[in-house]
């Protein structure tokens, strides 16, 4: 693994994700990309992550962006106490480009889907990447990871912030 690395825009309503992953791709077990769609499990495999929380609540959504184009969100209302979001329009509109040695994949997830509150307000994220390798090893990435273990769902790995529109 060479880096990851990941571009944040917010314009409106919206909020454009770009991740790019560069490495020796022999060596990375990617899915393969179809159709766009609600995923499972995606964290068990080659994934980018998002967690979006308005600065002032503990409450936060997740979404899991893959790149066989398939994604998951979460609800959370607070640390690790959620479920699924099973809501079609929330589809994050991912876009994967693959090259010889490096991953691309932009994802616009709508804010005021999630809320209207989520549009206007101040936002924390977190943003992470788990990497599988070909023998089945899982790596995690984030901007901060702030305890020995990887835990992406710590509210002090929220580490970028957002301010309003």
């Amino acid at each position: 693994m060479r880096g990851i690395g990941v571009v944040v825009e917010r314009a409106g309503h919206e909020l454009a994700l770009s991740y790019r992953i560069e490495s020796d791709m022999v060596r990375l077990r990617v899915p393969d990309e179809s159709a766009s769609r609600i995923g499972r499990e995606l964290w068990k495999h080659t994934c980018c992550e998002c967690f979006i929380a308005l600065e002032s609540d503990l409450a936060y959504h997740e979404f899991n962006l893959s790149f066989s184009r398939e994604w998951a969100a979460y609800a959370f209302t607070n640390y690790r106490e959620g479920a699924p979001l099973v809501d079609e329009t929330l589809d994050p509109r991912i876009v994967v480009r693959r090259f010889g040695d490096r991953l691309e994949l932009d994802a616009s997830i709508a804010l005021d889907r999630l809320s209207p509150r989520h549009a206007s307000s101040a936002l924390v994220m977190g943003l992470s990447a788990v990497i599988e390798d070909t023998e089945g090893r899982l790596s995690y990435w984030a901007l901060t990871h702030p305890a020995a273990k990887p835990d992406f769902h710590r509210r002090d790995a929220f580490a970028l912030e957002l301010m309003p529109p």
